[in-house]
């Protein structure tokens, strides 16, 4: 039974009859490029096989009904969204897209959502559910899917994770997983939208990305995530220029304002090499980029936490060519390049660790750069 077959099953049970269509998203891990989206750079994610599935069917007496499992059922009007009506929780998600987009001709919907993209580990769970519901509207009312609608899907998912969920998010998360293809990573300039496709096999080469989570939630919408963007946007305007056009932060007298620009600026330079480096096809030449992103993320813009900087070092120790946390931080996932004979290692090495420090015993998967949002039945 996959994760489509699973939201039709549920569509069914909740709402009686089938669905107009069941569409999936993927989640996604980011290679290298963290917190840059929203400061206009550039970012290298890859679409993860894990997906969020919606079953979506138009109804025509303004209602939007929803439901996924262990969550309540949320049911709305439509027209509401257009004034000052809000929805907590994961549905807020859902609508906002619906918000966002105010799809022609849209009188309502029906929507059940199965997902096995990991809630709070980092992956872009939020995203996924996004994308989904947003393929399935634009389907289902005529708004274009080509690169160029899928942008604006991409933009107006953003729209809905800011203004109506209340998480103040960049665009990479969205982006990837209706751009992502499948063997590729994508390296998204997110001032511009613009994309290429970088060719990305580590497994050709003997080589894996292994993604570790540490079962630490991470919440988006808590005070730290808009604290650093906060600072970013800061750091910008007393400089008088995007941060990746900035010549040196030097000039920020605010130590702390000047280590958040500093991680800015040199990650958008990490991201230039690592795009160079697998163009090149030197998949192990990577190790030492994320290394370095680690670092910049743990001391200058200090997002990381002590289960994240123990599973890197774990990892590096236990043979990995590189490591580094990714997503928001503050818990989740980091992600680990190793070669493939040494994963059993690695992951008994952070398993291990974690034991040790007692948190929680880890999940880990291997990240197979995988395709974008589509219909799926």
């Amino acid at each position: 039974m996959t994760v489509c077959d699973d939201a039709a099953r549920a569509f069914t049970e909740s709402f009686g009859g089938e669905p107009d269509g069941v569409w999936c998203a993927p989640g996604r891990v980011n290679i290298i490029g963290e917190h840059v989206d929203y400061a206009g750079g550039l970012c290298l994610p890859i679409a993860l096989p894990q997906i969020t599935a919606a079953a979506v069917r138009r109804r025509t007496d303004g209602r939007v009904r929803m439901v996924s499992a262990g969550f309540d059922r949320v049911e709305v009007d439509l027209a509401p969204l257009h004034g000052s009506t809000r929805v907590a929780g994961w549905a807020a998600y859902v609508v906002g897209v619906v918000y966002a987009l105010d799809p022609p001709g849209c009188e309502g919907l029906d929507i059940a959502i199965a997902s096995n993209v990991p809630v709070g580990a980092g992956l872009s769970s939020s995203a996924a559910l996004e994308a989904s519901v947003a393929l399935a509207a634009a389907e289902l009312f005529g708004l274009p899917t080509d690169d160029a609608g899928r942008d604006r899907l991409a933009r107006a998912c953003v729209v809905a994770e800011n203004d109506y969920a209340g998480a103040p998010t960049g665009g990479m998360d969205q982006q990837i997983a209706l751009r992502g293809r499948a063997g590729h990573a994508l390296l998204l300039d997110c001032a511009d939208g613009t994309v290429e496709h970088v060719p990305f096999d580590p497994e050709a080469q003997g080589m894996t990305i292994l993604v570790v989570d540490t079962r630490t939630a991470h919440r988006l919408v808590d005070g730290q995530y808009g604290d650093r963007r906060r600072a970013v946007d800061d750091a910008a305007r007393m400089l008088g220029s995007a941060l990746r056009d900035a010549p040196s932060v030097d000039g920020l007298e605010d130590p702390v304002l000047r280590r958040r620009a500093r991680h800015v600026v040199t990650e958008i330079g990490r991201v230039r090499g690592a795009a160079d480096v697998l163009r090149a096809g030197r998949v192990q030449d990577l190790g030492a980029v994320l290394d370095a992103s680690h670092r910049s993320l743990r001391d200058d813009f200090e997002v990381s936490c002590l289960e994240l900087d123990t599973t890197v070092e774990a990892a590096r120790r236990a043979g990995a060519l590189g490591a580094r946390m990714v997503g928001g931080g503050f818990g989740g996932s980091a992600i680990v390049l190793c070669e493939l004979t040494r994963v059993a290692a690695i992951e008994a090495a952070v398993t291990e660790a974690a034991a040790r420090h007692g948190f929680p015993a880890p999940g880990f998967l291997r990240a197979a750069p995988a395709g974008a949002a589509h219909r799926c039945r």
